[in-house]
């Protein structure tokens, strides 16, 4: 009999002429098994069920969770059966269950509190269901190792009964939870449905609740930028909003295209702007707190299953639960309220970038294998769940002004008929993660973003825009906590994103605490990077209705002392290093909107004098986009990447 059994003892009364005798004895022994087991009335047959599930004092479980799943056996007679065999049968049927109960009560129990040696020796079960108890009972194990290897043949399961993977949904523990929701393999049924949420206030909307839980959060001694968001999502409607959008000028990355639509302003609404605000408030750690402690958690997870046809409303609230993570003492809290879950979901998405987030709010609760912390904007795109896989080394990838993490990386565009569904080899939406993963599996790829909702890049906060140097610093600060520097590494760059690592790199060698950085740096890769300045920077200027310049591009003047600063400075500094240096630039010009078309960065500006410098017949935009796997694009820096890092993957 397995652990989890169904008897089912149908006796069905086919040309019998008497009823059988309706002794009190006889209806209480039917009464007890019914009540005892539970009993289903289908037709002329009566089936009698007894359900059983064996679970240590400590755990809970709702078995209306196993009553709603199939019955896994039965056994059905069809035999016509006198009174004397008909009264028989009921009390042999009562008498192997009980019986049956007691010795399965007393195996599971010894399974579930004594050694694992000869537990299942004497019992009549499947094998699978014996894994299943035992794995459970290795998950709590104080050796990490076993917990490691109970998650991983857990989330290797893919023969169990549906109940089976429902009892350990509700059986394991927060650690075994995160684990198996990163874990590449896991069947969904592991993770049970978030609670039920509280419902609004009739008198309440979703904006009316965001404004209330903004307007909980400290307000004083706050980033001017924070202050001045949270002041407009609380202050102003969605018009006005609107109305003050502005920024449109871009450099460097896939904001050029903006350009386009000069005149035209994207829609913003307040609920969005209320998200904003918040992300930027859970980068406070005691703001996260008053954010869990108003019901945030549930708001959001409320909001998240609202807006499921809006990928970027569901970002910025993965982004926000992913800042909260980086809080320990928020863990458990972010557990219970179903989060997981929903994570577990969205990491399984073809979708690179709901992916990604996801991945780094899992990383970010997952203390068992992950020692990093990523803040917001540090993406891991390989490996995003847990692997038996050494990782020997890293590559960076730093996106432009006004670039992304992931579209920045994306293959070059082509028309839809050149596009197959499912080989990545001729298309994908970002390469770095789906072709450079496959060919060095042994590399954790890592891809920044700037703060694009509110980012300073584009000037969207008019109290305060940062520089270079400021943003470089804020950076570094972020990836050394994502444990860069501890491994080998290559760093990759595309035009604005190329001077910020030398900027990184200059302020990594005048910092002790930093100098693993700098020992650990094997090579750089330039992606069209205006060394010297650019001409787009003088059209910025002069253009000032169409462009609107911020103080790092005025920096790309080619009058800037600051530009000519950091180019003499990391050219001097460089030498003295062992860095491997590859720079690409384009040939062909890049068309701003209707107006505008110009070599954004000329071969003379692209040469950081040392290294290689490939010149490619694309523009500033496609330069760091190749068109397919085998494109001398993608092989070039492959093949770098191999080289620079040949001594290290070797090991």
């Amino acid at each position: 009999m397995s652990l989890a059994a169904y008897c089912v003892v149908c006796c069905r009364r086919m040309g019998t002429s008497t009823p059988p005798p309706k002794s009190s004895t006889y209806w209480r022994d039917i009464r007890n098994i019914i009540k005892f087991t539970g009993s289903l009335i289908l037709g002329s047959s009566l089936f009698l069920t007894y359900e059983l599930l064996a679970l240590k004092k400590s755990l809970t479980l709702d078995t209306q969770v196993v009553e709603r799943e199939k019955m896994k056996s039965y056994i059905c007679m069809h035999t016509v059966l006198d009174e004397r065999e008909n009264h028989g049968l009921i009390y042999q049927a009562r008498k192997e269950l009980h019986k049956t109960v007691r010795r399965i009560l007393a195996t599971s129990a010894k399974i579930l509190r004594g050694p694992f040696a000869d537990t299942f020796s004497t019992v009549d079960m499947e094998d699978h269901e014996c894994a299943a108890w035992l794995l459970l009972k290795r998950s709590r194990s104080g050796d990490r190792t076993a917990r490691l290897q109970a998650v991983q043949a857990m989330s290797e399961a893919h023969h169990w009964h549906d109940y089976q993977y429902r009892t350990i949904a509700q059986a394991c523990d927060l650690r075994t939870r995160i684990g198996l929701a990163r874990s590449q393999e896991s069947d969904l049924r592991f993770f049970l449905p978030p609670p039920p949420l509280p419902a609004l206030n009739e008198d309440s909307s979703i904006e009316e609740e965001l404004r209330h839980l903004l307007a909980s959060l400290p307000q004083t001694e706050l980033d001017e930028c924070i202050q001045y968001f949270t002041s407009l999502a609380l202050s102003e409607s969605s018009q006005s909003l609107a109305a003050q959008k502005g920024g449109l000028w871009c450099f460097g990355g896939n904001g050029l295209p903006y350009a386009e639509s000069f005149g035209e302003v994207p829609s913003v609404t307040v609920e969005m702007f209320c998200l904003e605000a918040l992300v930027k408030h859970s980068e406070i750690p005691t703001h996260c707190d008053k954010i869990e402690a108003s019901g945030g958690l549930q708001l959001l997870q409320k909001m998240y299953q609202l807006h499921k046809d809006c990928p970027k409303v569901q970002r910025n609230i993965i982004r926000i639960i992913g800042n909260m993570a980086l809080n320990e003492h928020l863990h458990s809290t972010i557990v219970q309220s179903g989060w997981v879950s929903l994570l577990a979901e969205a990491l399984k998405s073809h979708h690179i970038v709901e992916a990604s987030h996801a991945a780094r709010t899992l990383a970010n609760l997952d203390r068992e294998t992950v020692q990093e912390k990523y803040q917001d904007g540090v993406y891991v795109l390989h490996p995003q769940c847990r692997t038996s896989q050494p990782i020997k080394a890293d590559v960076l990838f730093i996106h432009g002004l006004m670039g992304a993490a992931f579209k920045t990386w994306r293959q070059q565009d082509q028309a839809l008929t050149e596009k197959v569904s499912g080989d990545e080899t001729r298309y994908t939406t970002c390469w770095p993660k789906t072709w450079l993963a496959k060919d060095c599996p042994a590399l954790r790829i890592i891809s920044v973003e700037y703060d694009t909702s509110l980012s300073d890049w584009r000037a969207r906060c008019p109290t305060e825009r940062k520089s270079i140097a400021f943003r470089s610093n804020e950076l570094l600060q972020k990836l050394r906590a994502a444990g860069v520097g501890d491994r080998p590494m290559v760093w990759v760059s595309h035009s604005m994103g190329g001077l910020l690592v030398k900027k990184m790199l200059l302020e990594a060698s005048q910092n002790p605490e930093m100098s693993t950085v700098i020992d650990n740096t094997r090579g750089i890769i330039f992606y069209s990077v205006p060394h010297h300045g650019s001409h787009l920077a003088d059209y910025s200027v002069n253009v000032r209705y169409l462009l609107f310049p911020s103080l790092e591009v005025k920096e790309l003047s080619k009058d800037s002392p600051a530009l000519k600063a950091l180019q003499d400075d990391f050219l001097e500094f460089a030498k003295d290093r062992n860095f491997q240096v590859l720079s690409f630039v384009e040939t062909l010009p890049t068309s701003i909107g209707s107006m505008i078309k110009l070599h954004v960065v000329p071969v003379d500006s692209a040469d950081l004098g040392i290294g290689d410098l490939i010149p490619v017949d694309v523009n500033h935009l496609n330069i760091c986009k190749p068109k397919r796997k085998d494109a001398f694009l993608y092989q070039r820096t492959l093949q770098f990447i191999r080289e620079a890092l040949a001594k290290d993957l070797e090991n």
